[in-house]
């Protein structure tokens, strides 16, 4: 743990309530239990000295020549560290069994095995808990040589291992060296308790390789309801199962990340908390998951988004722009000034306060997902929804913060004025289509009002562009949903000029920044990288402009960003490094919409062709 390994050095692993990360030398860094936003039992990816973490790995620092390479296996969730050395062969695999349980579990267990294939290895453990994000102490009961107990608030860590595993007391923690021959296994079974009446039980090597078998078979029956066949599989399928760990069983409910506080910019501010769930973020990867085939996700998130309606909110708003995973609105944010973070990246902040933000896309976002059922819940879901519609005609001409959590003032954004037409748009179709009692004159008064004032104040003459918002020529990239969502066409030359300013201003070799923060300052200090998702966003977009030997190009060449597993962050830094949380949902649904899209266009094109 000299240092910190960088952000994209990792796999993710989880149960659909929880997850971890885990870098490429067989270190779980980042751990949170027993919900995605819970405090953290490992955060050394934060705090190398403070945050803890468990280091479960052949010791190749000590072999000439040794290589470590991480991969999963194949269209699952288990992740494989491999060791090859010259004296032999060993792996690690990390892995957690999920379950699709609608009730929230108190325990959730983290399986580490470690095995040779071939000649022997040397492997050395650690568990270093640290409670509470590093600030409560623990104590450790050890039972035996195989067995552990870390004593925290609130939550109870136990470690059981397996094979030729004996554990030595290392002050409040544990450490273990061991040597495996070819065939031999070892194991250690991490499981949270935060409340569990039930002993823990032992595992056996049988029932720990039960559990492997029973993870991979359900990651593969889960993929088999895919539905996508395109250029693109191996990297659309991992970013699907990437969606599915970052959703919360219990409720259908996705969060945006699985961290916080990584930075977007290694020592600036930009340091957020994104384990909660967005409605825009989870509102689009609706139709991604309905595109796939996986209709029941979809429909989870809906019954979730409903019930957000039907609670309303404390502003007297409908909806708010982010919740805790379990619909809680209040997501107070705290500085944790103990933790140094990520290389130095302070402030470290858990909770959010951009939750307090006025954000009117969202109701553009809600209201197109929603309306991809056509009953929205029934009579009780249609009414609550209409009182969506009836709210937002009194108030969408409004100034907001915008999509991008800006903390520099209120403007009129152009993409939260397009996301009004947008939720005016699908509820004037979802009432006619199925004869749903609706104040449509109004409506379609508003939805032609917000149009035309598009077309007049958020369209720049100089720059032959729509523009981030009324009265400024800067460029914004979440326009380039415009076409997505029909408000223009793809081929429409307004459309196609400002696809060629965002060319001009905003993409750097395929990769495309948000918006210039110097030309619309955002409040915050310091720069950032280009955005993973805009960078998608722009393929999807040319693609659907007929630009397909550019958007093919752009998109190969982002797959090439990618980290070792297939995962993105938020950002591509200056030198190609990834930043921000880690991985981010947003930037994976945004690939597989432009890989279905780019398949789409290019399918026509060459049946055209042929």
């Amino acid at each position: 743990m000299d240092g910190y390994p960088q952000i994209a050095d990792h796999g993710m692993i989880g149960d659909l309530q929880t997850a971890a990360l885990v870098s490429g030398t067989g270190t779980i860094d980042w751990w949170c239990t027993p919900r995605f936003d819970s405090p953290s039992v490992f955060a050394s990816i934060l705090d190398r000295e403070r945050g803890g973490h468990c280091r479960l790995a052949a010791d190749v620092d000590r072999i000439d020549g040794a290589t470590v390479r991480q991969l999963y296996l194949p269209d699952t969730a288990i992740l494989v560290t491999r060791f090859m050395a010259p004296g032999g062969v060993g792996e690690v695999l990390d892995f957690m069994e999920p379950s699709s349980a609608t009730t929230p579990s108190a325990r959730h267990r983290l399986l580490r095995v470690a095995r040779v294939v071939r000649g022997s290895l040397p492997f050395t453990f650690a568990c270093r808990p640290r409670f509470d994000y590093g600030r409560a102490p623990h104590t450790l009961a050890l039972g035996d040589d195989r067995s552990a107990v870390f004593h925290g608030p609130g939550t109870d860590l136990h470690l059981q291992t397996a094979g030729p595993f004996t554990l030595l007391r290392d002050g409040d923690d544990v450490s273990a060296e061991f040597t495996l021959q070819a065939g031999q296994m070892a194991a250690a079974v991490l499981t949270s308790d935060s409340g569990g009446d039930e002993p823990v039980t032992p595992m056996t090597a049988d029932d720990v390789y039960a559990a492997f078998e029973d993870c991979r078979d359900f990651w593969h029956g889960w993929l088999r309801t895919s539905r996508y066949r395109g250029r693109w599989q191996d990297m659309v399928n991992r970013s699907a199962i990437t969606l599915k760990l970052l959703t919360y069983a219990p409720t259908g409910a996705p969060i945006a990340a699985a961290t916080m506080g990584l930075p977007e910019q290694i020592g600036g501010e930009r340091n957020w908390d994104y384990r909660y769930t967005w409605i825009r973020d989870a509102s689009l990867s609706v139709r991604a998951l309905i595109d796939l085939g996986f209709v029941e996700e979809a429909q989870a998130f809906r019954t979730w988004l409903r019930e957000r309606l039907d609670s309303g909110n404390e502003s007297g708003e409908p909806l708010q722009i982010m919740y805790r995973i379990d619909g809680d609105p209040h997501l107070t944010e705290e500085v944790l000034d103990h933790l140094e973070g990520y290389q130095g990246s302070g402030p470290v902040r858990a909770g959010n306060a951009a939750a307090d933000q006025l954000q009117l896309d969202i109701y553009g976002e809600a209201a197109d997902a929603l309306a991809q059922a056509p009953d929205i819940g029934g009579i009780r879901g249609w009414r609550a929804f209409a009182g969506l519609l009836d709210w937002l005609a009194d108030n969408w001409d409004r100034p907001d913060e915008g999509i991008w959590e800006t903390r520099g003032g209120r403007q009129d954004f152009t993409y939260s004025r397009l996301m009004t037409w947008v939720a005016f748009d699908r509820g004037i179709r979802v009432a006619t289509a199925y004869s749903r009692p609706a104040d449509l004159v109004r409506w379609r008064g508003v939805r032609d009002t917000v149009f035309d004032q598009i077309v007049d104040r958020g369209w720049s003459p100089r720059r032959q562009a729509f523009v981030q918002h009324y009265g400024t020529d800067v460029l914004d990239a979440s326009l380039l949903l415009m076409p997505r969502v029909g408000f223009i066409s793809p081929t429409d030359p307004a459309w196609l000029s400002t696809l060629d300013a965002m060319d001009d201003e905003l993409v750097s070799d395929s990769l495309v920044y948000r918006y210039d923060p110097e030309a619309s300052p955002d409040g915050l200090r310091g720069s950032e990288g280009t955005f993973n998702l805009c960078s998608f966003l722009y393929v999807e977009a040319l693609a659907r402009a007929g630009r397909l030997q550019q958007a093919r190009y752009a998109f190969d060449k982002m797959l090439t960003y990618a980290n070792h597993v297939g995962l993105f962050a938020e950002e591509i830094g200056p030198s190609g490094e990834q930043l921000g949380n880690f991985p981010q949902a947003f930037t994976h649904l945004a690939l597989i919409a432009a890989a279905m899209a780019l398949d789409e266009h290019l399918d026509r094109a060459e049946t055209s062709a042929g």
